[in-house]
């Protein structure tokens, strides 16, 4: 009986050194841990006019899908601004076309005055000559040297008149740079007016709404925020001693501990550069001969590759999960020499 309990006590160290080394190899290839969770894009809803809030559309914890119409706010004093920018278009066009008369009027001055002193150079050439030769007296020309620089004047005057209003004038309707300026107003009075009806970025669900109609909000101020559906991933917080054999690419299960038997799958999509300790607001201070070595923890991201079918096993930002990380299996980005390709 002595040797028979000697052999079952050894049977069952053997069977306990067995256990061991097997538990440790698994942990070693399918890494695990239970500190993470949940995570998704988190959207700001904000509005990008100020004004009163005269609709809501939506309530907490609302599921909507992209575009439907969230909140709208008071919109009369927007309607009323593209009205004066339209009234401020139409009298920009009439302003560059009447400018565009008055430079055709002022070209046909122009060329009046020119064919004017074209007569008066003509004239007085020909009572040069004839005052030379004897035939005119002088005061005939002194009257022709005298309209000779009148309409010199005059035409010197109408060039520059003509120059004024092609500078006051600009370019034509289309270009001209006080058209573009009103219709600009008129695309920014439109913006605006869009900016009434606040729609859904995305797909999800509706949170921390506080929102009511008559309530005042100021442009650019997040008013809640929006749970986008799709995209889900999970920040994992694995032991530095076991992240040797993590690679972005492998397979990882996940288990909610919300949802009891729902597992999901996913894959490793990166790990942190550094660990949760170094990025907090007080990192700690090794530098003294108190230090005692602690294991660090790096986030590793694990991507869902696709949410529960059951709408009633919903995800939720934030939720505790556990995810293991199966290192047996490639992942194809590895060379044939067993390191990472570049």
């Amino acid at each position: 009986m002595r040797k028979l309990r000697i052999v079952l006590l050894l049977l069952a160290l053997a069977l306990i050194v067995v256990g061991l080394a097997w538990w440790w190899q698994h942990e070693a290839s399918y890494p695990s841990t239970d500190d993470a969770f949940l995570q998704s894009n988190i959207i700001s809803v904000t509005p990008q006019i100020s004004g009163s809030v005269i609709d809501v559309m939506v309530i907490d914890n609302q599921r909507v899908n992209k575009g439907d119409v969230l909140f709208r706010i008071d919109d009369v004093s927007l309607k009323q601004a593209l009205v004066a920018a339209n009234a401020q278009l139409t009298q920009a066009r009439e302003n560059a076309v009447s400018a565009g008369d008055t430079v055709a009027s002022a070209e046909a001055t122009g060329a009046q005055t020119h064919a004017a002193l074209t007569d008066a150079e003509v004239e007085f050439s020909r009572n040069e000559k004839l005052f030379k030769a004897g035939y005119v007296s002088g005061s005939a020309m002194d009257l022709a040297r005298s309209q000779r620089d009148e309409a010199a004047a005059q035409y010197n005057a109408a060039i520059a008149n003509l120059a004024s209003a092609k500078s006051q004038a600009g370019k034509s309707t289309p270009e001209n740079a006080g058209v573009l300026v009103a219709m600009a107003a008129v695309n920014q009075a439109e913006i605006n007016l869009s900016y009434a009806t606040v729609t859904a970025p995305a797909d999800g669900w509706i949170a921390n709404l506080t929102l009511r109609p008559g309530q005042a909000i100021t442009e650019f101020l997040p008013l809640f925020s929006l749970v986008e559906d799709g995209g889900w991933w999970i920040d994992a917080n694995f032991k530095e001693t076991d992240l040797q054999n993590i690679r972005p690419g492998l397979k990882a299960y996940v288990s909610v501990d919300m949802y009891p038997g729902t597992d999901l799958k996913g894959s490793v999509v990166s790990i942190g550069p550094g660990s949760g300790a170094a990025f907090s607001l007080l990192p700690p201070q090794n530098a003294t001969g108190n230090w005692v070595k602690i294991t660090q923890r790096f986030t590793v991201r694990v991507k869902i590759d696709k949410s529960p079918a059951d709408p009633a096993r919903q995800l939720r930002v934030g939720a505790s999960v556990t995810v293991v990380v199966d290192t047996t299996k490639p992942t194809g980005n590895e060379n044939t020499s067993g390191q990472r390709s570049s």
